[in-house]
């Protein structure tokens, strides 16, 4: 049996940074902003670099560092980079035997490099609908990032097997029954408002929603801003830590990573699942990519400082429902 199995992407990232562009403000842009290269020409790309993504291998790696025995499951591709994926998680102790190959190509991401990262994402074999080696899935956690096929049997063999579930979904899974199976539950802001309707920035009413929702531990990753988790009893919120950041690719798969591992090793410690969540992502940070910069078992560690509000007070989170 496994300590945990990890479902989601894998991917070839490139990194690219190019000076021959500008930036035109557009409204028929999402972001009011866009990207212009002139129209009909070879363009210079100025820096390239090459790493492995995708959320399920950034957290099979990140859980692998930490020590734990941990199996990736997922597609890629019979393709030079799918190849490059599996040899990479081998190196790193990730077991490979519930990884499944497709016809399509492996997932690509293309990253601007630039103080707010553009992504051309081509989502290839992880799309693709697969029979796992269903009978394998045997673990005490299962970490299920953005899916979208096969969720619900996962969950299902999950509670069959009394697995804890960690569920980091994305939008394509919001709102879902899928979510109340959570003991861990990962948003991003954007997903939290997603889900609730609400305006991300009214935190206090967005939990009450989330707790409703989720019976488990919510967590709303709120990137320069921090993080803010619900247990039901208690609303915990941090910074996180002033450093230079090189790349931010990866940074909310190695805080969730981060704030399981510290959750399983301190059985269930929620202050220092945040302070080893933060670090770990802070780790992330410091380096191209989204693996090279993640804590290794035993580094020591900056604790950042936690704050905790009892949500019976102020009100602030739901009181939850046992099981």
């Amino acid at each position: 049996m496994f300590d945990i199995i990890t479902f989601g992407s894998a991917a070839n990232d490139i990194f690219i940074k190019i000076k021959n562009h500008k930036l035109v403000s557009d409204n028929d842009f999402s972001a009011g902003k866009g990207i212009c290269f002139s129209f009909g020409s070879k363009i210079e790309i100025d820096e390239i670099a090459f790493a492995t993504g995708g959320g399920g291998t950034n957290t099979a790696v990140a859980f692998a560092l930490q020590g734990f025995k941990t199996a990736f499951c997922g597609n890629i591709g019979e393709d030079i980079a799918g190849e490059r994926i599996l040899k990479e998680l081998k190196e790193y102790g990730v077991n490979t035997s519930l990884v499944a190959k497709s016809k399509k190509p492996t997932n690509h991401s293309i990253i601007f490099q630039g103080q707010e990262r553009t992504i051309l994402a081509y989502r290839g074999a992880s799309e693709d609908v697969t029979d796992f080696a269903w009978g394998k899935l045997k673990a005490k956690w299962f970490y299920i990032a953005s899916l979208s096929q096969n969720v619900g049997k996962i969950i299902d063999i999950a509670l069959s097997h009394k697995t804890k579930i960690v569920l980091n979904p994305g939008k394509v899974q919001l709102p879902n029954e899928i979510l109340s199976k959570a003991d861990i539950l990962v948003l991003n802001q954007e997903e939290a408002a997603f889900l609730t309707k609400l305006s991300y920035n009214d935190e206090h009413e967005v939990f009450k929603k989330i707790d409703e929702i989720c019976p488990g531990i919510a967590i709303m990753t709120k990137g320069s801003a921090g993080v803010t988790v619900s247990d039901g009893k208690y609303l915990y919120s941090a910074k996180p830590i002033p450093s230079d950041i090189v790349d931010t690719t990866g940074a909310g798969d190695s805080f969730a990573s981060g704030f399981v591992s510290g959750y399983i090793r301190s059985k269930g410690d929620i202050v220092y699942s945040i302070q080893f969540g933060i670090a770990n992502a802070s780790g992330c940070l410091s380096k191209l990519g989204s693996k090279p910069g993640l804590l290794k078992n035993g580094q020591e560690f900056v604790k950042v400082e936690v704050k905790k509000e009892e949500c019976q007070i102020n009100g602030l989170c739901q009181p939850k429902h046992e099981a």
